[in-house]
């Protein structure tokens, strides 16, 4: 049976939380967050994610961005959940 928009929201509404925001996790292992700022602060935003999970450790990377039409940057950050 297919699923129903209301199963689907609750699905995703039980996606695993990290640091109090939702944090998405998909088969590959990675977790991604994404975030919509104006260009100065999501710079400032990327650069504090890169420092708390450090590329080396973490696997972090900037997965995608894009530019809106107000100006803001929608990005999606990458890592590892550890860096075990």
């Amino acid at each position: 049976m297919a699923d129903r928009p209301r199963d689907l929201a609750e699905r995703m509404a039980r996606r695993r939380k990290i640091g109090g925001k939702p944090a998405m996790r998909t088969g590959d292992g990675y977790l991604r967050e994404t975030f919509t700022l104006p260009r100065v602060a999501a710079r400032a935003r990327a650069e504090a994610f890169f420092t708390r999970y450090p590329k080396a450790g973490y696997m972090s990377a900037v997965e995608t961005w894009r530019e809106l039409p107000g100006g803001d940057i929608e990005f999606t950050m990458r890592r590892l959940p550890s860096a075990d």
